[in-house]
């Protein structure tokens, strides 16, 4: 079976690549020439554990190939995946589907015998099926159908999320195409992988409510983080506590500073959006969304008052910019909504991140400054800030910030030091929740 994997993004190149270590023979499209090149040449456009090798690894064996020719991979294709960004629709907040749309006008004209197009797009309901539309409009005797196949794949554990899923969801309305998918996805029946197939719509709405109701999940966390302080509570105890019950589970109770990403930020609000439209009201989802928002702004405050209320001057360590670890992903990241207020009072900023420097360059002002380690970011500085948990910053110890810096103000916004150690160092610590 031949697959046509349009979209060389996150989710297009771990699928195109997963799909080929199963077997499939598969042709990754992108209408960037030179991204195309840079694939071929074995350099990623993304940073994800195991990605380089995946790709090497069966583009060698034959069963990968990168190209900006549409039209002859989709004519062979059995399966014709649109994997092309959705994001947040400038002045409404609805997801933008222009490059769906788009990859839908052209597809149908190359499409040459019966052929499966499936979005694998995060996309709001009603997108699949304009989508049938759209290639019935522009090739009236294509045979085709069309499905939703959502992804779940986690920034940073994407390719262990694509072969061992929890589940994988299919929108199809025909037998003959959910037999397509089923021949997809076979390899995860031998580890009896559930496989739910659904109607479109379903498909389409399970992705984002299973995103929102993650995000919900880390605000609420996060509010009772805030009452620990209040009360003198310690917030992992209680978040603990919650997970050991099977009904909550113990997944996505850290407290932090509020969630980034290329998906909760943008899924939560065109759900919004979604919801809006037919007339429903998701007060929930639109409270997590208001409550997010502030708490990336607040963090900011946090730190100036760590400080004493002033920053004028005072040199500020950044330890992460990336939203989460193991990915160089910024969007939405906490650390933009952190670092423009400490600009703006007057710090001086030095940052650094193991992976996302090269993209914070591109969203932050040129005042901020990098450092090639995280002993160099501290070094000389007022206070620290821990952004991002990347396994290097847990193995700093307090020793070495107290040798470091020249101030002793650490303010842990992931909680990953224990309180007790880094008062007892004489560091002035603040952490989240306890």
């Amino acid at each position: 079976m031949k697959i046509a994997m349009i979209g060389t993004g996150y989710v297009g190149l771990v699928s195109g690549a997963c799909f080929s270590e199963f077997g499939f023979d598969v042709t990754c499209v992108d209408n960037d020439l030179d991204k195309i090149a840079s694939i071929d040449a074995g350099d990623m456009p993304i940073y994800e554990p195991g990605l380089a090798d995946l790709v090497g690894r069966n583009a060698a064996s034959g069963r990968l190939h990168f190209t900006t020719d549409l039209k002859t991979a989709v004519a062979v294709a059995d399966a014709v995946f649109i994997a092309v960004g959705t994001p947040t629709r400038r002045g409404d907040g609805h997801a933008d589907l222009s490059f769906v749309y788009a990859v839908a006008r052209e597809v149908a004209p190359c499409l040459n015998g019966y052929t499966v197009v499936i979005t694998k797009s995060t996309v709001p309901v009603g997108t699949s099926r304009e989508v049938a539309k759209i290639i019935a409009a522009n090739n009236p005797d294509a045979a085709f159908d069309v499905a939703s196949n959502p992804e779940f794949l986690r920034e940073g554990a994407a390719i262990a999320d694509f072969m061992r899923p929890d589940r994988v969801v299919v929108g199809a309305e025909t037998e003959v195409a959910r037999d397509v998918l089923r021949a997809l996805y076979r390899p995860l029946y031998l580890i009896e992988t559930p496989i739910l197939f659904t109607s479109l719509e379903t498909s389409e709405l399970i992705k984002y409510a299973s995103n929102a109701f993650l995000a919900v999940k880390i605000s609420y966390i996060n509010q009772m983080a805030d009452l620990c302080e209040a009360v003198g509570a310690n917030v992992h105890d209680v978040a603990k506590g919650m997970g050991l019950d099977n009904r909550i589970g113990s997944k996505f109770l850290h407290p932090g500073p509020g969630y980034g990403g290329s998906c909760f930020p943008k899924d939560t609000l065109a759900l919004v959006k979604t919801a809006e439209d037919h007339h429903q009201t998701i007060s929930i989802v639109e409270s997590v969304v208001e409550y997010n928002n502030a708490r990336k702004t607040a963090m900011a405050q946090r730190v100036i008052a760590a400080m004493g209320g002033d920053v004028g001057g005072k040199r500020i360590a950044i330890l992460g910019l990336a939203f989460k670890p193991e990915t160089d992903d910024m969007r939405d990241s906490p650390s933009l909504d952190i670092i423009l207020p400490l600009l703006a009072a007057g710090s001086v900023v030095v940052a650094y991140d193991p992976k996302a420097m090269g993209e914070a360059k591109a969203l932050l002002p040129e005042t901020v400054q990098y450092e090639q380690s995280a002993l160099d970011c501290i070094a000389g500085a007022d206070s620290v800030v821990i952004v991002t948990e990347w396994n290097e910053f847990r193995a700093l110890t307090a020793a070495q910030f107290i040798e470091a810096m020249c101030g002793n103000t650490i303010i842990d916004l992931r909680n990953l030091y224990q309180p007790d150690q880094m008062l007892w160092a004489g560091i002035n610590y603040f952490s989240i929740g306890r």
